[in-house]
């Protein structure tokens, strides 16, 4: 491993975006597949009373716990026209798994309100690297933005402005029948807005 890959690969394992309770972050050496495995999986401490948002995307909804405790769950949710993947590529109508966080809202969105999540993550940074999705270059670019900014580039290969929105005005038959955004998490109108009283920056959010 190069100076440079090992640089890079100690600013991503220490970066405060990856540490969470419910993910380590893995070795360079570590498979893609168990990157993967990490990503989608959720572990709360038993008696957490964190508040925190799990999408799930075989059931089609949005659950907001506190710890262990369900508090409000919305159904139906869409999501990405072509689903939810671990991987995911700018232009591919993809919902991405893993675990985020909301860092930003947007109460004039057109979609009513919306709200960001940081993506693409350090661990999906890695896996674009591993993948040759990222290029060397590509991949000190990320970490050089967030360290600068502190929240991840928009503009990668990976894509961006991934969050959880409303309709706006939207059609309502259509959201209750099919996924159809470009990759975020949509919600009904009256559901964003009671979702925006429970949920703040900083609120952890599991898409899996």
């Amino acid at each position: 491993m190069s100076v440079n890959r090992r640089r890079f690969l100690a600013m991503a394992l220490s970066f405060p975006a990856v540490a969470s309770a419910s993910i380590s972050a893995p070795a360079y050496s570590e498979s893609v597949d168990l990157i993967e495995t990490l990503l989608t999986r959720a572990h709360v401490p038993r008696h957490s009373n964190e508040l925190w948002v799990l999408v799930d995307d075989r059931d089609a909804t949005l659950s907001v716990f506190r710890g262990n405790a369900l508090v409000e769950r919305f159904a139906p949710i869409s999501l990405g026209r072509s689903g939810a993947k671990t991987q995911r590529i700018r232009g591919g109508n993809v919902t991405p798994l893993g675990e985020f966080r909301i860092n930003r809202f947007n109460y004039e969105s057109q979609w009513r309100i919306f709200m960001g999540i940081d993506y693409p993550t350090p661990p999906h940074a890695r896996m674009a690297l591993e993948k040759g999705i990222y290029s060397q270059a590509d991949y000190e670019h990320y970490f050089d933005y967030y360290r600068r900014h502190g929240y991840p580039p928009q503009n990668t290969a990976l894509g961006g402005a991934i969050g959880i929105h409303g309709l706006g005005g939207a059609d309502p038959d259509i959201h209750g029948r099919h996924h159809w955004t470009q990759g975020c998490v949509a919600v009904t109108n009256e559901q964003i807005d009671r979702l925006a009283e429970l949920v703040g920056v900083g609120t952890r959010v599991v898409i899996r």
